[in-house]
């Protein structure tokens, strides 16, 4: 059986999401955070030696990182859907096909690593650390956050807004693998974002968070994002 190991509020709930929209039948093996570090256990290095969520083992077929775990859950199991699931993978050469791909690779490679940054300098400050050391510490991490970090959030933010202002979903009027790949990324950004209101993410969050796939992915992974 298809096994899924995910790691609480981390990006693997969006193959949680996209395995209820296919409805394919799955184990989920549940994972807790270390409550102080936040960190991931280290009993997820048995299944995969880097230790990262999210994994899915298959036919004795162990597949990490997200955006190859999602290509080869539509490869293999998404053959011949109807409805809005018709398009999963655009046909190749098409205009949905090289924005799939673009959206696929976008997510990790731009914009989670600013997401990611931005976790880290709000988090620091809150570390245990002597009392006189706290208001460097806020001072330097607020500095990178104004001067850095957001910034390029409130850039990729706009950059998003206007393309979601032209297409129902982020490959066109389908959707696609890139819409589960960009989930994530969405929950975080306007968890974390402090810039100016994007109202097309937030109406195409409510219209994700909206599919009954998506609410049962949510209640047997736990919240996506912790809002901080």
């Amino acid at each position: 059986m298809l096994v899924v190991h995910h790691l609480e509020t981390s990006r693997s709930q969006r193959i949680l999401w996209l395995l209820e929209e296919l409805g394919v039948p799955y184990q989920l093996e549940l994972y807790r955070r270390n409550p102080a570090t936040r960190l991931a256990p280290p009993e997820l290095k048995r299944v995969h030696p880097l230790g990262k969520s999210p994994v899915v083992t298959d036919d004795g077929e162990v597949i990490a990182e997200s955006g190859a775990i999602i290509e080869y859950l539509v490869e293999k199991y998404a053959v011949a859907r109807g409805g809005d699931l018709a398009g999963l993978e655009p046909q190749r050469g098409t205009a949905e096909y090289r924005q799939c791909r673009y959206w696929m690779h976008y997510a990790e490679g731009s914009l989670m690593n600013w997401l990611v940054m931005k976790l880290v300098f709000m988090t620091i400050p809150r570390q245990p650390m002597p009392f006189f050391a706290r208001p460097i510490a806020r001072s330097i991490c607020g500095g990178v956050q104004r001067k850095l970090i957001d910034p390029n959030l409130e850039q990729a933010g706009a950059f998003i807004e206007q393309h979601l202002s032209r297409h129902r979903w982020f490959a066109g009027d389908f959707l696609t693998m890139a819409d589960f790949q960009m989930s994530f990324a969405v929950e975080a950004l306007l968890a974390r974002s402090s810039g100016p209101e994007l109202p097309r993410l937030q109406q195409y969050l409510a219209g994700i968070r909206a599919r009954p796939a998506y609410q049962r992915a949510e209640e047997k992974g736990g919240p996506v994002v912790i809002r901080t």
